[in-house]
């Protein structure tokens, strides 16, 4: 094989999870000199509370490597993308896209990838955009597991797989009954079940046996394997109860409840292990186990850990799976089928007894026959072929042009699709007000010392003193009705005349006496408005107060009022009906900004520490 790629494999699985026919495969190629880029897993469901420790491992391998790159051995880099955990939502997906893509986009070009092969264990919309956009030299669907079985949230995956089942140009299942489902939409389809490292697993007489399971009472039945779901529980303490004797060790991570499991004394959980160690663990077992409950999914499952167990010579009992019936069919018999407790436990007794030499080997070179060197051996001549007969298909310079002006073509008018949207959204939807909701406070009036007033300056509107009247009309109406005998005008703003004086003169205008009237004539912004505020407060011995302000100004306002002066109790009352605010349906720019300046300012001020 003379030909090397560069691949972009985009996994169901994260890089650092249980080590599976993803890492293998692709390590395996970065060994022979394929460039590959392994793609963490941006998921089939919504999160869930389960899911935040993966989230933080996310997060923590973005942050230590470059833009979520990092190299993780020779020719072999991974990429731990960030992206909403939406994996149906239309914009989430459209988000996601251009972000993936970008990035994909910029790595490719700083690290020399050209024309990639795309190798997908994932068959999600968002990795049908990213195909679409990245444009490789051919794509390859790896369908390892019946996706839409693993939970009710996946179910919604059927649509997006059916489509990158019939535009891939190769499609590896590892099952019969996955193959029997993608040829319905392919032609491309070729079975390739899991394989094992034989290279790892082979040595059993050369292993040292791990210290945790050297005492334990024989025999040993062992897993190795994540506890999931999928793990029949009952019929592995049915089996410890019916062998008290024996010794029942799994090797895995806890991914659902083992209580069932931890209440037999002879079952052992010894937790996840590094993958350089489970050879030791499996020389250690008298007799290995594929305990997996019939489901729908597991019905597509091809248990990778047989080939691993047949390795090193160990006799394999498992449950009635499909694949495990077809695996005996095409290897006489070598694993033993055990559907029920009883037949489990008579199993492991009978299949502990050392076994003749012959048997060892057979089991041994079934395993030999199954190795990742010859799948994937296999695999490359198919994806060789693949690629020059694409190659062979190059289109002329004619075409290319046409593709470049269809490409821009697209992306504009995805462009424009997206300023239309955002468009209709902020004035034609009450979007900003949901936005802005957060920002308003009020209160009914009660009785105080004072009716504060803060100017705006250009305020809510955009103009100087444009928002004066509605914030000095309220602070008259409250007055009027008696609930203060005082008002305070605070601004240090000037545009014809001092804001304050302005204010001052509105209300004397409207019958408000002049030394009923306090001015604070030196504040430049909100703090400084609660602060010199204050401080005409403490002089007056003043210490409740109604404070008038728009709608929107009114969460800063307190959460100011709360840090410098906490002594103060302060009523909000704004504008009730401001003309800036009066729109039940869409917005017009000056509220957009004004909204938006809200909420800068506040983010400003907690960095100040003003709030």
């Amino acid at each position: 094989m003379t030909h090397r790629h560069d691949i972009i494999c985009i996994s169901s699985i994260d890089w650092a999870f249980i080590w599976q026919g993803h890492q293998e495969i692709m390590s395996r190629l970065a060994a022979e000199g394929h460039r590959v880029l392994y793609v963490e897993n941006t998921g089939v469901r919504q999160l869930r509370v389960s899911d935040l420790g993966r989230v933080r491992d996310r997060i923590r391998n973005w942050w230590h490597s470059t833009k979520g790159f990092r190299q993780e051995r020779p020719n072999l880099f991974v990429y731990s993308p960030l992206v909403l955990p939406m994996p149906y939502s239309r914009i989430a997906r459209w988000i996601n896209a251009r972000l993936m893509v970008r990035s994909l986009t910029r790595w490719m070009r700083a690290t020399g990838f050209s024309r990639p092969i795309v190798w997908t264990f994932l068959p999600t919309p968002l990795v049908l955009d990213v195909i679409t956009q990245i444009e490789p030299v051919i794509t390859i669907y790896h369908c390892v597991d019946e996706f839409s079985a693993s939970s009710s949230s996946a179910r919604r995956i059927v649509a997006s797989e059916e489509k990158l089942f019939s535009i891939a140009d190769l499609v590896f299942v590892t099952s019969e009954k996955l193959r029997a489902r993608a040829a319905k939409y392919s032609q491309r389809v070729h079975l390739f079940p899991s394989g094992v490292n034989i290279e790892a697993f082979a040595q059993a007489d050369q292993v040292e046996t791990p210290a945790d399971v050297r005492s334990l009472p024989r025999p040993i039945a062992g897993y190795v394997g994540g506890l999931h779901q999928w793990v029949d529980q009952a019929l592995l303490a049915a089996a410890a109860q019916r062998l008290p004797d024996a010794s029942f060790v799994l090797i895995g991570p806890e991914q659902v409840d083992v209580s069932a499991l931890r209440r037999h004394r002879n079952v052992h959980l010894l937790g996840q292990r590094p993958h350089a160690e489970l050879a030791g663990y499996i020389a250690a077992f008298d007799v290995t186990l594929v305990p997996y409950r019939i489901a729908e999914y597991t019905e597509n499952v091809y248990p990778a850990k047989m080939n691993e167990y047949l390795a090193m010579g160990k006799p394999v009992i498992a449950t009635d799976l499909p694949e495990v019936r077809r695996f005996n069919e095409q290897h006489g018999d070598v694993v033993r089928i055990a559907g029920d407790a009883d037949t489990l436990a008579a199993s492991v007794r009978e299949l502990a007894a050392a076994a003749p030499a012959q048997t060892v080997e057979r089991r041994r070179s079934v395993a030999r026959a199954n190795s990742w060197h010859r799948r994937i051996a296999d695999m490359l001549d198919l994806i060789d072929t693949a690629v020059a007969a694409r190659e062979r298909e190059a289109i002329g310079w004619e075409d290319r042009l046409r593709r470049l002006y269809a490409r821009a073509r697209r992306r504009s008018l995805e462009a424009a699709g997206a300023v239309l949207a955002i468009y209709l959204l902020l004035f034609h939807t009450p979007l900003l007000w949901w936005v802005a909701a957060p920002l308003k406070v009020s209160a009914s009036p009660v009785p105080a010392d004072a009716v504060v007033v803060f100017a705006g300056g250009v305020g809510e509107s955009g103009k100087a003193g444009v928002g004066l009247q509605e914030r000095v009309s309220q602070a008259i109406s409250l007055y009027k009705a008696g609930y203060a005998s005082r008002i305070i005008f605070s601004s240090g703003y000037v545009f014809t005349m001092q804001e304050a004086q302005l204010m001052k003169a509105v209300a004397v205008d409207q019958g408000v006496p002049p030394e009923a009237i306090v001015l604070e004539e030196h504040a430049a912004n909100t703090y400084q408005n609660v602060a010199f505020t204050a401080r005409i407060l403490n002089e007056h011995q003043w210490r409740r107060i109604m404070l008038v302000s728009s709608p929107y100004h009114m969460r800063r306002a307190m959460m100011t009022w709360r840090k410098v002066a906490p002594d103060v109790q302060v009523v909000p009352t704004p504008v009730p009906q401001s003309e800036f605010y009066a729109s039940a349906w869409g917005a017009s720019f000056d509220q957009i900004r004004g909204i938006l300046h809200e909420y800068a300012a506040i983010a400003d001020y907690w960095r100040k520490g003003w709030l």
